[in-house]
């Protein structure tokens, strides 16, 4: 067994790796450019939507309240009339992903920690390069990909863009596998 703390630099040189190739996926490889349409009249839909001054948060229209409000005749009839959306809306204003690059990087430090858990647990140092590639890549890619098809199954989004964000995954977990591999404990 590897304790947590032993772990702390493949942890972090791990998520700056990910950070890193995050960074040249998504403005140098561009292959992410398509992930979301752009509606014909942008302008006038952004203008209908401002009116009702909806807060930031996560909707679906129309909205069944539950299940039991699926099955009224009237939530019935707005799905067949359509359109149905699902949407987020988030805070106009000047764009700034500063706080969403922090959460990222903080985010990836936690698949870190988890793939040095099971990892740790599972071998010893001195543990085979490949062995602890095979631990710690597994559990990051399940923390980087696994939970993205959620969305395609429930919120219909496109099963193009979950597998773009899977194949990102899987970079990301083979960055993460190598790092804990080469800086495992001897």
């Amino acid at each position: 067994m590897v304790q947590l703390t032993a772990l702390w630099l493949p942890i972090l040189l791990a998520a700056v790796f990910v950070f890193i190739a995050s960074s040249v996926i998504h403005m140098v490889l561009g292959y992410h450019k398509s992930d979301y349409g752009k509606v014909e009249s942008e302008d006038d839909v952004m203008d209908a939507l401002r009116k009702f001054d909806i807060p930031p948060g996560d909707y679906m229209v129309p909205s069944s309240c539950g299940p039991e409000g699926m099955k009224s005749p009237e939530f019935q009839e707005k799905m067949k009339r359509g359109p149905v959306a699902i949407f987020t809306i988030i805070n106009g204003g000047e764009i700034s992903i500063g706080k969403n690059l922090v959460q990222w990087f903080i985010y990836s430090i936690v698949v870190g920690v988890f793939a040095a858990y099971i990892s740790g647990h599972a071998l010893a140092p001195h543990a085979h390069y490949l062995d602890v590639f095979r631990y710690a890549g597994t559990v990051a890619f399940a923390g980087y990909s696994l939970a993205l098809m959620q969305n395609s199954i429930w919120a219909s989004r496109s099963w193009t863009v979950t597998l773009k964000s899977m194949f990102d995954g899987l970079i990301y977990a083979l960055l993460t596998a190598g790092t804990f591999g080469w800086l495992w404990p001897r």
